[in-house]
């Protein structure tokens, strides 16, 4: 009988090393990216898109621009001048039951105002709408399109079930999707300039003047601080320029 050769101890350990590394492998891992979103910024991260930015003017009387309704106009074509891209889009009901003539001299006082704010003719293009609802007040529509911000997903999204049927959900304890969509999108529409949410603003001029006097009042050993009494009678910029 031939005698078999024993396996070195090496080779043993080398063996059970293999066969303990392999029981770590598993096909059902977790990766980084099937974790859901913990944060509000995560689920609902604000972008920034074109998107289009419309003011209703409504007809009023014979055809004529009420005081607020201008003021509205005003602030319009100021926001288009400064952030619009492409043309200004005037469009005009068809059809509602507001007589033809009215809409038609509100239209063109819209057109002559878009005029004397500077906006050239070149760049306002009119246009007809069909009114759907004759019974429904149909205004005259001005929009265009500029860079706003906007949430990017869409809120009232309820991929989990908040009652009983996925235990392991709800026994996490952790934030449900929908939870701060709506905070999102209103601050995104609170935004001036939506550029501020991906940088800061440069720093304004520094006031040499009231810098060099505080100074001195240091030097001096002096109060610095700027007193301010609530009589009734004081103003901020008046206790500013002290």
């Amino acid at each position: 009988m031939i005698p078999m050769p024993r396996p070195s101890p090496r080779l043993a350990a080398a063996a059970a090393l293999a066969l303990q590394l392999g029981a770590c492998v598993s096909a059902d891992r977790t990766t980084t990216g099937s974790i859901a979103p913990a944060t509000v910024a995560g689920r609902h991260p604000i972008v920034l898109a074109d998107r289009p930015r419309d003011l209703d003017v409504f007809v009023t009387g014979t055809g004529h621009l009420d005081p607020r309704q201008a003021d509205d106009l005003d602030a319009f074509l100021l926001e288009y001048r400064r952030y619009g891209r492409g043309v200004l889009v005037v469009e005009v009901p068809s059809g509602s039951q507001v007589p033809g003539p009215a809409v038609a001299r509100t239209a063109a006082l819209l057109r002559a105002r878009t005029a004397e704010r500077g906006v050239p003719a070149r760049e306002i293009v009119v246009a007809p709408y069909a009114v759907a609802d004759v019974a429904v007040a149909a205004p005259v529509r001005l929009s265009f399109q500029r860079m706003q911000a906007r949430v990017a997903g869409e809120c009232g999204l309820w991929p989990q079930d908040l009652g009983v049927s996925q235990p392991g959900f709800s026994d996490g304890n952790a934030a449900y999707w929908n939870l701060g969509c709506a905070t999102q999108s209103n601050l995104a529409a609170q935004v001036a300039d939506p550029v501020d949410l991906v940088r800061g603003r440069q720093e304004g001029r520094v006031d040499s003047v009231a810098r060099t006097r505080k100074i001195e009042e240091l030097r001096s050993g002096k109060d610095p601080s700027t007193t301010w009494k609530q009589d009734g009678r004081a103003s901020v910029k008046t206790q500013v320029t002290q």
